[in-house]
């Protein structure tokens, strides 16, 4: 079913979406790990900046383009991985592909969607890149299967998920009793089907059972050379926090690099990943590409990242909420709205580009007015 109400800001979006799906399957999408601390931490910490704009500039054209890998896309404004889009709404994944499509940007497509690798590519038909997430299984075999899967399928870089040796203490999930629903898989996990006993597919516990016995728990640094005996694909790495890893990442070998708490669904008081930007920056200077993702709702909050050193954010929650209002329609209209935002606060900050955006911009707000 599509229900079309109106949202006029991705803080909505959630509110509207509550409404139009099972509670067990909002909470899956809404909530974190243990008491949601870093879930609602990622929020707080775009509220302890302001920004201080400049005037008397010309902002009477306004460039918003991104390049990534050699690729442009319309904004610094991923679409996030996220798994199993077809519990959300009908259309699922493809829809969300379509609507990066429509909006020229790039979709990550997450290893546990419930729609598979080469359905999302043939959706993605004009995208100027789409993105391979991948959860590192201990079969190796099968993990190379699944990169040389996303290569011949037209993905344009493999990102590499590292902060989930486990999953996290989801309590809603196991209080809510959530599944996917029978007629769903993760489809791009079939292969391992024989390995996983049939209630596991679709239970939370399940899920949970499918990280624990198949999830490789044992990664260090030097898969990223193994990485490159399976595939010439540029490699980056998501769910880095600290700067030690980071540099330790890009001394690897990576070819960037996603900060990221996982939206606050695995280690819990983990810091948000804003607060990491500037240190991380410092750590790894320019080498390679740093994107961060975590509580974006406004443009205003991209102006912030992308001031503190980030080169472009990704879009989790509200693209999911978006698809559960409307499919497509509504996928494409919180990625609208968050364009159209980002475009009012740099032409009010003084920014006619990406490249005016910088550190200066900012000030830390006393904790004491929060």
């Amino acid at each position: 079913m599509t229900h079309n109400p109106k949202f006029y800001n991705l803080e909505e979006v959630e509110d509207l979406a509550r409404k139009v799906l099972p509670k067990a399957v909002h909470d899956y999408f809404a909530t974190g790990a243990d008491t949601n601390t870093t879930l609602h931490d990622n929020r707080q910490a775009y509220q302890r900046l302001r920004i201080v704009p400049r005037v008397m500039v010309n902002v009477s054209n306004i460039d918003l383009t991104y390049e990534l890998l050699g690729r442009k896309l319309s904004m610094p404004v991923l679409v996030a991985p996220m798994s199993a889009m077809l519990m959300a709404h009908k259309q699922g994944e493809p829809a969300t592909a379509r609507a990066a499509v429509a909006a020229n940007t790039s979709m990550i497509v997450s290893t546990m969607a419930t729609t598979s690798l080469e359905g999302v590519a043939a959706a993605s038909q004009g995208s100027p890149l789409i993105i391979f997430q991948l959860y590192v299984q201990r079969d190796r075999d099968f993990t190379a299967s699944l990169i040389r899967r996303a290569e011949k399928a037209g993905y344009g870089a493999i990102m590499v998920t590292v902060d989930s040796p486990r999953v996290g203490n989801r309590e809603a999930d196991e209080r809510n009793k959530y599944k996917i629903r029978d007629d769903l898989a993760y489809e791009n996990l079939r292969e391992l089907a024989p390995r996983v006993q049939a209630h596991d597919r679709i239970s939370a516990a399940g899920t949970v059972n499918i990280f624990n016995t198949n999830m490789d728990d044992t990664l260090t640094w030097d898969f990223v050379l193994w990485v490159r005996t399976v595939t010439k694909l540029p490699v980056f790495v998501k769910g880095v926090l600290s700067p030690k890893d980071a540099r330790s990442a890009v001394d690897a070998g990576v070819d960037g690099l996603v900060l990221s708490n996982h939206g606050g669904r695995q280690l819990d008081h983990s810091p948000a990943p804003l607060d990491m930007i500037a240190s991380v920056r410092r750590a790894i200077g320019y080498r390679v590409p740093l994107l961060m993702d975590g509580g974006i709702r406004r443009g205003t909050d991209v102006l912030k990242a992308l001031a503190l050193g980030a080169d472009a954010v990704l879009l989790g929650r509200p693209v999911m909420f978006g698809l559960a209002l409307d499919g497509q329609k509504g996928v494409e209209r919180v990625l609208e709205v968050l364009r159209r935002e980002l475009e009012l606060a740099m032409v009010l900050a003084g920014c006619s580009s990406l490249s005016d955006i910088s550190k200066d911009l900012l000030m830390q707000y006393p904790a004491s007015m929060l």
